[in-house]
């Protein structure tokens, strides 16, 4: 029996590195993934202070999403093409150009918030663009 115990934590020294370092790069990722989402809140945060909605709505899960729409100047009926798969993805670049549109920004710019939205997120919230409900 204690022939058995003795070869069950065999080579356990060699496994505690490894799982240092596995540790090491979870904890890496899960605190870039945190300043990440962050960073987005802020974001969202100002783009609908800027818009003249209520700031904490960035935080309210479903709601945000309908303050989205009305930035965008979408009607709110579209919060149901959201829950369709395929569509829902067709729509969410739809309403992402309209946002950068009423900011005053190009299709480009549009782009750069669906591929790269924690670099043109910021950049739209706290750069120099102003909402304009008309355009």
């Amino acid at each position: 029996m204690m022939n058995l115990i003795a070869f069950m934590f065999q080579g356990t020294s060699d496994n505690a590195g490894n799982s240092a370092a596995a540790a090491g790069v979870g904890i890496t990722a899960m605190l870039i993934g945190l300043a990440i989402a962050v960073i987005m809140v802020a974001s969202m945060w100002k783009i609908f202070v800027k818009a003249g909605k209520p700031g904490w709505a960035a935080i309210i899960p479903i709601y945000n999403l309908i303050v989205l729409l009305e930035i965008a100047g979408k009607p709110l009926w579209w919060f149901i093409l959201f829950l369709i798969p395929i569509v829902n993805l067709i729509v969410a670049i739809m309403v992402v150009a309209s946002v950068a549109r009423k900011f005053g920004k190009g299709i480009g710019f549009a782009i750069g918030m669906l591929v790269l939205a924690p670099i043109f997120y910021p950049m739209l919230a706290f750069g120099d663009s102003t909402y304009n409900p008309a355009a």
